[in-house]
């Protein structure tokens, strides 16, 4: 397991900064599979913009899929909170000389309020202060054009390089289309 990040990598400038960020422990577990449901599957992320629930049905992760990415070295999942409660998440783990973000959760309810450009920036930071990566790579799903303008408007470029969908693999959701893929995004930091 990676070293928890250092107090003056999360540290926030005060109270009127915005969420705390903290590494998450084994006991968030359940509350960041909750929080990655709600920005993801079903009709109550259709609250936010985030949505997958046109795309896949299913679940999006589970409390063994989270507690797994916990226990890899170079791997964190990074939790913003404020007033005790889990608003937001996102696993960013050392591939190398890259780091990837991924599983980025937004509750729907803080959507469109800036906290998603807090936790990217946050998590593209402690990357490069944590293992000196000098780029930040993802995968997002190809037809969710709104999300990849959203990540372009903040550095990202697309690459064309793309990934299969793990049909069959429920783990990853039940795709409602047959056309689904990946394609990799990349920021140099």
């Amino acid at each position: 397991m990676t070293a928890e990040p250092t107090a003056s990598r999360l540290a926030d400038a005060g109270p009127d900064a915005g969420p705390a960020f903290r590494a998450a422990r084994p006991q968030d577990v359940p509350a960041v599979v909750a929080l990655v449901e709600s920005a993801y599957r079903g009709d109550a992320s259709r609250a936010g913009w985030t949505t997958e629930a046109d795309l896949l049905d299913g679940r999006r992760t589970d409390e063994a899929a989270v507690a797994e990415l916990l226990g890899r070295a170079e791997s964190v999942v990074l939790l913003a909170e404020q007033d005790g409660r889990l608003l937001a998440c996102c696993h960013v783990e050392r591939r190398g000389a890259t780091g990837y973000f991924g599983m980025f959760s937004v509750s729907p309810a803080a959507q469109g309020g800036g906290l998603g450009r807090q936790v990217l920036a946050r998590a593209e930071e402690w990357a490069r202060a944590e293992w000196g990566v000098a780029a930040m790579e993802m995968t997002v799903i190809e037809q969710r054009a709104d999300l990849i303008a959203w990540y372009e408007r903040r550095g990202y470029t697309r690459t064309g390089v793309y990934e299969p969908f793990p049909y069959g693999d429920e783990r990853f959701g039940i795709p409602l289309r047959a056309d689904l893929r990946f394609e990799k995004l990349v920021k140099s930091l």
